[in-house]
């Protein structure tokens, strides 16, 4: 009987500690994220006697791009017409308790903007979290001209509330325009620069979302036009200050460490030795209880 506990004891040693070593391995591996550049689509024809850089993108391109500016307020009081061509205040959508996911595009840009909102909308589909209950979505038209034209807004809100399938969502999805100077108060404070191309009457610019915590201040930044579910909710949990989420998610999040540089979470292996250890003492301390009492147990026999 005692070797068949001694064998057991061994057993759970050895268990404990492949564990651990396959977290780690798994961490490490986690890691190893290449940078992920934000995609920039550039207009669809050239004058071949445009002036171009020296590696051959276009002088238009040389100041586009996303500056993250985290912990940065955003313009509460910047004036913009709703979807249904209201004039409202960025301050309208927060202190409401719950994060605010920002979406900087124009409605009728013919590419990257759909993608940037097709990307954000399959993600949040992917989450148990659901918009105008755990965060809202808030895409503003960079574009000043749209300002007059409440119908692209319209149609752009009704076709990813559509796409999104989550019945009653239409709180949580606000689509705004605006003039010149109110867009600028916005994307300036976002760090999101962006230039206007006269001869393809199109806008160079990045993709990208941002997450903003329900005081208004800059949390997150994913880049490109496809985000990890997960990345999204992490983002949205920890902009929230971990009020949404169950106890299981909010471990999961510990594991994890967003990386500013790539927009991502990585799994953070100080912190997953850190369970694993706690989780190795716990089993050994459930082991020398087990043999306590059988010791017990035997001597009373």
């Amino acid at each position: 009987m005692k070797k068949s506990f001694a064998s057991l004891a061994v057993l759970r040693l050895k268990l404990f500690a492949l564990i651990i070593i396959s977290l780690t391995f798994i961490s490490a591996s986690a890691q190893r994220v290449e940078h992920y550049n934000s995609p920039l689509y550039s207009p669809k024809t050239y004058d071949p006697n445009r002036a171009e850089t020296s590696n051959g993108l276009p002088n238009v391109l040389k100041t586009v791009g996303i500056e993250q500016k985290l912990g940065d307020q955003l313009p509460m009081d910047a004036v913009f017409k709703n979807e249904d061509g209201k004039q409202v205040r960025i301050g309208d959508y927060f202190g409401k308790g719950r994060p605010v996911i920002l979406a900087l595009v124009y409605y009728e840009c013919p590419m990257l903007c759909n993608e940037v909102l097709n990307g954000l909308t399959g993600s949040l589909k992917g989450i148990s979290f659901d918009a105008g209950k755990e965060f809202d979505i808030l895409a503003i038209s960079f574009d000043a001209r749209e300002n007059d034209k409440p119908d692209l807004a319209k149609n752009k809100k009704a076709g990813y509330i559509e796409r999104y399938q989550r019945p009653n969502s239409e709180n949580g999805w606000h689509f705004l325009t605006g003039t010149q100077e109110e867009i600028d108060k916005v994307t300036k404070a976002v760090g999101f620069n962006y230039e206007y191309d006269k001869q393809t009457d199109q806008f160079a610019h990045a993709g990208g979302i941002m997450i903003v915590t329900p005081e208004g201040k800059i949390s997150r930044y994913f880049y490109g036009i496809d985000y990890s579910p997960k990345d999204v909710k992490f983002g949205i949990m920890e902009s929230a200050e971990n009020k949404v989420g169950n106890p299981a998610e909010q471990l999961l999040l510990y594991c994890f460490h967003y990386d500013p540089s790539t927009g991502r979470y990585g799994l953070a292996v100080i912190n997953v030795i850190r369970i694993a250890g706690v989780l190795t003492l716990l089993g050994m301390g459930g082991m020398f209880f087990v043999f306590w009492r059988y010791n017990k147990k035997k001597k009373l026999n």
